[in-house]
């Protein structure tokens, strides 16, 4: 969502300013184009050279500064923003702002623009605690603008509490939820991730090299559109994707399948991104089974089929399920497609390279009950959600209808 999009980064006089360095980095990885204003106490803390080598783009610092030699530079950039971040926010820039002050390059650009503006505040705790910064706070929040919670921890000044700078991950986030269509709104949405795990004895269990990413990054994108999520994921090392995800913990496949039906009554969408076992042992030892053979056999038993419950129970609801295959793809994706009562179902080869379990690229197909395939390059797991999630707008619109 950030790739090619023009951000305004604007850089004001606080300790926290040397952050503002890597978060250029993190913008540019993104392929955002970033442009960064700074105040004059903001060059107290960090060189304009710095930004300029990192950005690849001049860096603003004199209030009547010209773009291109005709332009007012004020607002020339305050029409090219697509989203301004201020990054540190000072007490001063935010109580400026808030009641109309503008003396500056950086306050200038922010009121001329109807670009969305985010605010990361840092500072000392008594001064984020202050009731007229609160108010500016407040005052601003009434006029849409955007805010990140500061952290608590030991400050700069060494003092504790509340107004160190927000991770610089979660204001990516934020900003991506900005810029994100919220055409998701009002639905709730059920993805589940990840592997399951079928215990063997109690150090051993049968599994798959699934890293959720695909799952998470679905329930991720979903949210940042507008939609409840609940999250059924097996277990994963990844970090959980957001705060105001719903996130249910699961090992077993019937650990999975219960709470799958625990949550499909109020959910309008289900996307089943998890890879659940087919089989289990017949019987779990209770104690670690030890080496005494060359060799040793093991009796499995299906697991229950979750996509085909659903598939039978769905209703009215938009049903999507996931394929990883090896062989004959379209085939075996449109046979599982058709026994499940999908409304779409995305099919990938685990053999090719990038597309695989724990990789952070995917390569799929579409499949559609009327025997469309689209085929997708290879992209992000997060691009790929993106469209997935395009798909699941338009079969909702049609079921309107």
């Amino acid at each position: 969502m950030l790739k090619g999009k023009e951000i305004v980064l604007g850089v004001t006089g606080g300790i926290a300013a040397y952050k503002a360095a890597e978060f250029v980095r993190l913008l540019v990885k993104q392929e955002a184009r970033v442009h960064v204003v700074m105040t004059r106490n903001g060059q107290e803390f960090v060189t304009p050279l710095t930004f300029q080598t990192l950005s690849g783009n001049p860096v603003v610092t004199d209030p009547f500064a010209l773009t291109d030699e005709t332009q007012i530079g004020h607002i020339a950039l305050a029409d090219l923003a697509e989203l301004i971040v201020v990054l540190p926010a000072t007490a001063n820039v935010i109580g400026k702002i808030a009641n109309g002050i503008a003396d500056d390059f950086l306050s200038t650009m922010v009121m001329a623009s109807k670009a969305p503006v985010l605010f990361a505040p840092s500072m000392n705790v008594n001064m984020w605690e202050s009731r007229a910064l609160q108010k500016n706070i407040e005052t601003l929040k009434d006029w849409n603008y955007h805010f990140m919670e500061p952290g608590e921890g030991e400050l700069a000044c060494h003092w504790y509490g509340k107004g160190r700078l927000a991770e610089l991950g979660d204001v990516l986030e934020r900003m991506e939820d900005i810029l994100s269509p919220k055409d998701l709104k009002g639905k709730r949405i059920l993805v589940t991730a990840g592997p399951t795990q079928e215990s063997i004895d109690p150090v051993r269990f049968i599994t798959n090299p699934s890293s959720g990413k695909m799952g998470y990054a679905l329930a991720k994108v979903a949210r940042r559109r507008g939609a409840e999520v609940v999250l059924v994921s097996g277990p994963t090392s990844l970090p959980f994707p957001r705060s105001d995800i719903e996130l249910v913990s699961v090992t077993t496949a019937e650990e999975m399948r219960k709470a799958v039906f625990a949550h499909l009554k109020d959910c309008s969408v289900v996307i089943k991104a998890a890879a659940v076992s087919d089989y289990r042992p017949r019987e779990i030892s209770r104690a670690k089974l030890k080496k005494t053979a060359s060799s040793s056999s093991l009796e499995l038993e299906r697991t229950r089929d979750i996509l085909r419950e659903i598939g039978e129970k769905k209703g009215k609801r938009i049903l999507v399920g996931f394929a990883a295959e090896t062989e004959d793809l379209v085939s075996n994706a449109r046979k599982k497609l058709k026994e499940k009562n999908l409304d779409l179902i995305v099919v990938n080869d685990v053999t090719k390279p990038g597309a695989g379990f724990t990789s952070e690229t995917n390569q799929v197909k579409f499949l559609y009950p009327s025997g469309e395939v689209k085929d997708l390059p290879l992209m992000s797991k997060e691009e790929v959600s993106q469209l997935i999630l395009d798909e699941v707008v338009s079969l909702l619109k049609r079921k309107r209808k």
